[in-house]
């Protein structure tokens, strides 16, 4: 069975996280398409079931460097939104003890401790200074 296998996959390019995200992404929709019926059902089963076959299609597509990049688009907005989401927690989470500032000269953020009064802030990247009231 196992020999079969690899020689089905062999010249393939196999799963990768597009792939995964792909396949659990259209399971969800069969899922909910299920508890949702009608209209709107029908159109997320048959998005479920066009997700599913593109997944299959790249797994056994031999263009593996057409599927390389998609998978690398894929990661790269991924990991831009996840960055995004972090960094967006992170400055939530120190609202109460620190200020952010944007450099008026080159746009890089800078953190700055609360409660300091006026202060001469002085940019890390440009070596602008401006003052700030935290």
């Amino acid at each position: 069975m196992r020999k079969w296998l690899e020689n089905l996959m062999r010249g393939r390019y196999g799963v990768d996280h597009l792939g995964r995200f792909l396949t659990t992404s259209s399971l969800i929709l069969l899922f909910v398409s299920l508890i949702v019926g009608s209209t709107a059902g029908r159109l997320l089963w048959y998005l479920a079931i066009a997700s599913l076959v593109f997944a299959y299609y790249r797994v056994f597509s031999k263009n593996i460097s057409k599927r390389y990049r998609e998978n690398t688009q894929y990661l790269e907005l991924k990991n831009r939104l996840f960055s995004w989401h972090s960094k967006n927690v992170t400055r939530f989470k120190q609202r109460k003890t620190h200020r952010f500032f944007r450099c008026p000269n080159c746009g890089i953020t800078l953190r700055v401790p609360r409660g300091k009064g006026k202060i001469r802030v002085t940019c890390p990247r440009c070596k602008n200074r401006f003052v700030k009231k935290t």
